[in-house]
């Protein structure tokens, strides 16, 4: 498998959390009742598999082995894609935040909560889709079989000594799990 292919499987799983997330922020301004565990457990997948897992493969792997092929770091789409990882860093850190208050009671805080998710839906929708259509074709235009081979293999690497054996699958599971009750 391509490594680039491997990250658009990955695009498929991240963009379905995004449909739980938004039904969850549905639920809230619809005057339903917000599950902590559920909330939780999708910062969990977006902070370990989109962002260190998944992020991490991008900006430590791919992106370097990229630039060393001729993309430019600086001016495209590769400076593009970071500084999107890091706004979307934010508006996690945001939705957070404003999880905690709510939990503590401040339910003015879940107006915070609903915008931080939204913003956040909203970049990595439209992350996905530049790296999807520009960028990763980029990448398979710059890197043979090769070094596809190798990144992926680095890739698998990557993924135990970031988020461990077996979490991936758990994540999968959760998806499922959330999919069933969000998503019927």
């Amino acid at each position: 498998m391509k490594a680039t292919q491997q990250l658009k499987d990955e695009h498929e799983g991240i963009k379905l959390m995004l449909m739980i997330l938004e039904k969850i922020c549905w639920n809230i301004n619809n005057d339903k009742r917000l599950n902590f565990d559920h909330i939780d457990k999708v910062v969990d997948f977006i902070k370990g598999f989109a962002d260190k897992c998944h992020h991490g493969k991008e900006e430590e792997i791919l992106f370097p082995a990229m630039i060393k092929s001729g993309i430019p770091k600086e001016g495209g789409p590769i400076s593009v894609m970071l500084h999107e990882h890091e706004i979307g860093r934010n508006h996690i850190k945001a939705l957070s935040k404003a999880i905690d208050e709510v939990k503590s009671g401040n339910n003015e805080a879940a107006a915070t909560l609903v915008l931080s998710a939204g913003n956040y839906i909203e970049l990595l929708r439209n992350h996905i889709e530049k790296e999807n259509n520009i960028l990763f074709k980029m990448a398979d235009q710059v890197l043979n079989e090769e070094e596809q081979s190798k990144i992926f293999d680095e890739f698998e690497k990557l993924e135990v000594e970031k988020i461990g054996i077996g979490k991936h699958e758990e994540y999968h599971y959760l998806l499922k799990n959330l999919t069933s009750i969000y998503l019927p």
